[in-house]
């Protein structure tokens, strides 16, 4: 494994805009019971350009993202979404066999998220993070987010937005991300996302 951060993981748009081509898409036809994931309009407004979302895929997003992908386990079924400017997302959901399975595997994701930012950086020196913890949703069982800076010795700079959240046996992790700092940051715009996308799970 390489010990060194992939430096295309810190760019927003090639981390969230892709989707698993070697997993298997998730039928319209599933069953009812099936989590519902985000809708392309349900997303953080951008200015300029419109978000278009991928289909709803069974197994782990390729590529991975930062500091939680390598927790998700092979029984993920994700999306991603992009816009043409360079701002993508991506809704990462487990089903777990019970609630305190789902419990623990929420706990992980927010331990990974507490300790991104330093994880960023001590897998690869050229790299400066930088973390906040935007507080605890009240929906369902509860939703956390997170934001994480990171800038690059080669200039440059990237925002991502975390959110973790549960609802009964179902874990959800949603995140956003584009070129910039905190200030670029939709952080009540995100809430209201990360909200819905709990909200939807059943």
């Amino acid at each position: 494994m390489n010990t060194r951060i992939d430096k295309k993981l810190l760019a927003a748009a090639a981390v969230l805009a892709a989707s698993g081509v070697a997993a298997t898409t998730v039928p319209a036809s599933a069953a009812d019971d099936t989590p519902r994931f985000l809708a392309a309009s349900e997303l953080p407004p951008h200015a300029s350009s419109a978000w278009q979302a991928g289909p709803v895929t069974a197994g782990q997003p390729d590529p991975l993202p930062m500091c939680v992908g390598e927790a998700l386990p092979s029984i993920s079924v994700h999306r991603a979404y992009r816009t043409d400017l360079d701002t993508g997302a991506l809704q990462v959901t487990v089903v777990e066999r019970s609630e305190q399975r789902a419990k623990d595997f929420a706990a992980l994701l927010r331990k990974k998220l507490d300790g991104c930012a330093e994880t960023v950086m001590k897998l690869d020196p050229e790299i400066t993070a930088k973390q906040k913890y935007y507080g605890k949703l009240n929906v369902e069982e509860g939703a956390h987010v997170y934001g994480v800076h990171t800038v690059a010795s080669w200039g440059a700079s990237d925002i991502n937005m975390f959110s973790v959240g549960r609802d009964g046996t179902t874990v959800t992790l949603v995140q956003w991300g584009q070129m910039g700092g905190f200030a670029d940051a939709q952080v009540s715009d995100f809430k209201t996302t990360t909200v819905t996308a709990v909200n939807k799970l059943y």
